[in-house]
């Protein structure tokens, strides 16, 4: 199995490879978004504001759609997992939407939340991962139609908003697991093991 991420020019790329090839994947860039159609797995990497993130996608949008709801395995990071829902606060472009819903402001005092904060979850990607603290780095998150997706929630300044999400075979994190040491590395290699048996 290969492993897709797309370079869409805002994303985190090089710690994302990284990572993933520490878990003894084998991964490939796409900067041409078609390339998108024909993974094996796709990563949507983090770091960036909507409407830039979408800018390569949208003539893709509604094929890049039906291969994640089709059961692709995939990864949204941050920006990466906010571009999967429809539409966001932050800009005007519409997103993927693979996660039914929008993208909303945080409501805390301090924005952006930057910082480690605990994951709480009870899905099988996390297993083994006794240290649920993530590397956040964000100013909006969120905010499902259907709770159904959401399978994880973060409680940051008295606000306990959606972090994690997964619909299909496609999953979202709003925390950054490329950074968040030992225990982002492990959801990367569960993760790896559930793309590879959803291929």
């Amino acid at each position: 199995m290969k492993v897709t991420i797309a370079d869409y020019g805002v994303g985190n790329l090089h710690s994302v490879k990284k990572a993933f090839e520490k878990n003894g994947a084998a991964v490939s860039i796409a900067a041409d978004m078609r390339d998108l159609l024909n993974s094996d797995c796709i990563v949507f990497p983090g770091v960036g504001a909507f409407d830039s993130t979408m800018g390569k996608l949208l003539p893709y949008k509604e094929d890049i759609r039906e291969r994640l709801l089709s059961g692709v395995p995939a990864l949204g990071i941050c920006i990466g997992a906010q571009i999967l829902f429809d539409s966001s606060e932050e800009g005007s472009s519409e997103g993927i939407g693979a996660f039914s819903g929008k993208i909303i402001k945080l409501s805390a005092e301090r924005v952006p939340h930057m910082g480690w904060n605990t994951v709480s979850t009870s899905d099988p990607l996390m297993d083994g991962i006794s240290r649920r603290q993530f590397y956040f780095a964000h100013s909006y998150r969120g905010s499902a139609d259907d709770p159904s997706c959401i399978i994880g929630t973060t409680e940051y300044e008295g606000e306990t908003f959606p972090s994690f999400f997964r619909t299909a075979n496609t999953y979202g994190t709003q925390f950054h697991p490329e950074k968040s040491s030992g225990s982002g590395l492990e959801l990367i290699k569960n993760f790896i093991a559930f793309a590879e048996e959803n291929v």
